[in-house]
């Protein structure tokens, strides 16, 4: 009869293995992949299979460090600014994100074991203290002021806000952003191709209002080539380009 093992209970495979970097004191961004791969499959097979959802998690995990081994042995591949990609890079990230998370998690978790210590009184004082309110003297308060006094430090605050006002820019209009879908220009573009039939692009072009009308005219018409309600035909090279309506 064997030695029953108990197995440590990681959280997910990423636990697992940011596990066996510090147990063996490995630099994470230069991870022995070969090394790794071994001891994770070793822990693979010591796995209890019950729950097929946790081990799918893991399984997966090693398929992911059995392909980045086979990537190792191959020629480098070289990205499009000349550097040489690790195929340990993803993997690299995915555990210093996660290594993140955890002492956060660590660092939430501490938080809430001070909070559980402190302790809170209950307010003892009698309701007519927290009721009572300082009387306040108006004659004190007010001393010397008078109405003419008030309405000078009015005035003089007005002032003040004038001056902060920019006297050229305040009068400018305000300029609204015009709002324009290509929904309704394409209904637009529909209606105008069924009461010209065939037009030509600069003339239905022309007759917007603006930069931004011009816009999503061209592209209501690129969508309505694409779903077959307009036809495009030039002659020349440099010739008018002219819409037919394939609507019946």
């Amino acid at each position: 009869m064997g030695i029953p093992v108990k197995l440590q209970v990681f959280e997910g495979p990423l636990d697992l293995l940011l596990h066996l970097i510090d147990k063996n004191k490995i630099d994470i961004y230069d991870i022995p992949i070969v090394e790794i791969t071994n001891q994770y499959m070793e822990y693979i097979r010591a796995m209890d299979k019950e729950d097929l959802n946790v081990m799918s998690e893991f399984l997966l995990m090693a398929a992911t460090l059995l392909d980045i081994k086979c990537r190792m042995l191959l020629p480098k591949e070289v990205n499009d600014e000349g550097e040489e990609e690790d195929p340990r890079a993803e993997l690299v990230e995915q555990l210093l994100q996660y290594k993140m998370y955890k002492y956060m998690a660590y660092e939430l978790k501490d938080r809430q074991v001070d909070g559980e210590r402190m302790m809170f009184k209950t307010p003892t004082l009698p309701k007519a203290v927290l009721e009572y309110c300082e009387p306040v003297d108006m004659d004190l308060l007010l001393g010397d002021l008078t109405l003419s006094k008030l309405n000078s430090i009015f005035e003089e605050v007005m002032r003040r806000q004038e001056d902060k006002v920019d006297r050229v820019r305040s009068k400018f209009g305000r300029i609204e952003k015009e709002e324009v879908t290509l929904p309704e220009k394409m209904d637009y573009v529909e209606k105008y191709a069924g009461s010209h039939k065939t037009f030509s692009f600069r003339q239905l072009l022309v007759e917007q209002k603006t930069k931004l009308h011009v816009i999503v005219t061209f592209l209501a018409v690129l969508e309505m080539m694409k779903t077959g309600m307009l036809q495009i035909e030039q002659e020349d090279t440099f010739g008018e380009i002219m819409i037919t309506s394939l609507v019946a």
